[in-house]
């Protein structure tokens, strides 16, 4: 396990060769103006989300990257941009969907986070890790698959078959009241099982409140974090005294 301090960009563009991890889990800054610096003009931050996917697709033939609704277009641009540059490269959008999301009064609240994964064609996917009780199970159906079912791409609380993950809001047990935003530990867990087998090397470049950190300690994968920023590595390092 390693914390390292430094910009992911400048960190990952220093290591040679492509395939430096087996996967990455990114969830960047959302440039939305919270405590962290993320006040960057929609073409700057356009220009940074395509540097970091860029780089990313050398770094790990997997990459899972969480971000703000906001930017579905500029990243669906970005991607079909990479798809059409890259050899083997394929897309995979997901959806979280908030079961406690924003609720606003003058128009539609945000109540989900789009997570895609971009990955090699080569790279091998482990699905029955992440398999889940089946609706045809829970009604004793004989034609069930008694292994449960592969969940969906929609991450909802309304249906079993999908992940089933809330948002990490002020109460919960897994909040780090020290970063403003944070990802539920389980829904970054199915998608490092589904990606990954034990013993296997997982990247997180917006290292934050180590949620992959502390993930990847549980399910035996080994883990480096870079983050940029020096009051969050001291909280970091804090917690996980343990980490080179």
């Amino acid at each position: 396990m390693r914390i390292v301090h430094g910009d992911c960009l400048e960190v990952l563009g220093g290591e040679p060769g492509m395939e430096n991890y087996d996967c990455i889990f990114a969830d960047p800054p959302d440039n939305i103006g919270l405590e962290y610096d993320d006040d960057l003009t929609p073409e700057a931050y356009a220009d940074f989300l395509e540097a970091c996917l860029s780089q990313f697709i050398k770094s790990a033939p997997i990459v899972w990257v969480s971000f703000n609704a906001i930017y579905t277009f500029t990243m669906g641009r970005i991607v079909d941009n990479l798809i059409k540059r890259e050899l083997c490269l394929e897309a995979k959008p997901c959806v979280q969907i908030f079961t406690f999301g924003q609720h606003r009064q003058t128009d539609m609240g945000n109540n989900h986070r789009p997570l895609w994964r971009l990955r090699r064609s080569y790279a091998p996917l482990y699905p029955d890790t992440i398999r889940v009780e089946s609706e045809r199970q829970r009604l004793g159906d004989s034609r069930a698959d008694p292994r449960g079912r592969v969940p969906g791409d929609v991450i909802n609380t309304a249906d079993p078959s999908v992940f089933d993950y809330p948002r990490v809001v002020g109460n919960s047990p897994q909040r780090r009241s020290w970063h403003p935003t944070q990802l539920h530990e389980n829904m970054v867990e199915q998608c490092i099982k589904l990606s990954t087998k034990e013993g296997d090397h997982v990247c997180d470049p917006f290292g934050g409140t180590g949620t992959t950190l502390r993930v990847c300690r549980r399910i035996g994968r080994d883990c480096t974090l870079i983050e940029r920023e020096s009051k969050y590595i001291i909280q970091l390092r804090r917690a996980h005294p343990q980490a080179e």
